[in-house]
């Protein structure tokens, strides 16, 4: 078990983040005599889950769905399927990016060779 302090240094996030998540529903601390939050691994598999999804661009509303779909379904086939589903539609997102990217570089390098030029004819 760890408390909120070892488990926010161990995400490198704050306090109050992990408490937010706790408010979202997103994890269930259980409590000490003392009433300190005390974190389970299966909280702490959770904020994983949590903070992947965030690496990789997801909502918090689809990081909520895919994490909680697994209390409801204990074998794991909802909480995967929806996460394969989320996971499609990110990498399309990303691939979708990439080509604006590619043609805002091109464009760049465009311009920068007509702003050469003519620093070259200046000259």
């Amino acid at each position: 078990m760890k408390t909120i302090r070892e488990v926010a240094d161990l995400f490198g996030v704050s306090t109050r983040t992990v408490r937010y998540y706790e408010e979202l529903g997103l994890i269930r601390p259980e409590r000490s005599e003392g009433n300190i939050r005390l974190y389970g691994s299966r909280d702490m598999a959770k904020l994983k889950l949590v903070f992947r999804g965030k690496r990789f661009g997801f909502s918090l509303e689809e990081i909520k769905e895919m994490v909680l779909l697994f209390d409801l379904d204990r074998s794991g086939k909802k909480q995967l399927e929806r996460t394969v589903e989320y996971g499609h539609q990110r990498i399309a997102e990303i691939e979708e990016k990439i080509i604006e990217l590619e043609e805002m570089k091109d464009e760049m390098k465009g311009l920068l060779l007509e702003f050469e030029q003519k620093l070259r004819e200046k000259g």
